[in-house]
């Protein structure tokens, strides 16, 4: 829901939160970056910029993410996650 209700452009992200411990989830506006932004380590991002799904999905953005978690690379999240937690 974080990445579908981002207004305009930016980034949702799943992050790791080191001085909590824990998974987090966040947003970003426009090409802002999560650690400077937030302090979490990125684990996992969608990209929902127009650009990245429009001539695909149109004005659905729900669609488009939704997609996304069908075809993500949770072996490559998991090793980040790990590497975070370090």
């Amino acid at each position: 829901n974080a990445s579908v209700g981002v207004q305009g452009s930016g980034w949702g992200w799943l992050g790791f939160n080191r001085q909590e411990q824990r998974l987090q989830i966040a947003t970003c506006a426009n090409q802002d970056p999560l650690q400077a932004t937030t302090g979490l380590s990125p684990i996992f991002g969608i990209d929902v910029w127009e650009h990245a799904y429009y001539l695909q999905y149109k004005n659905v953005r729900a669609d488009y993410v939704k997609a996304i978690f069908e075809i993500a690379n949770w072996k490559k999240a998991d090793e980040l996650l790990q590497k975070a937690k370090q």
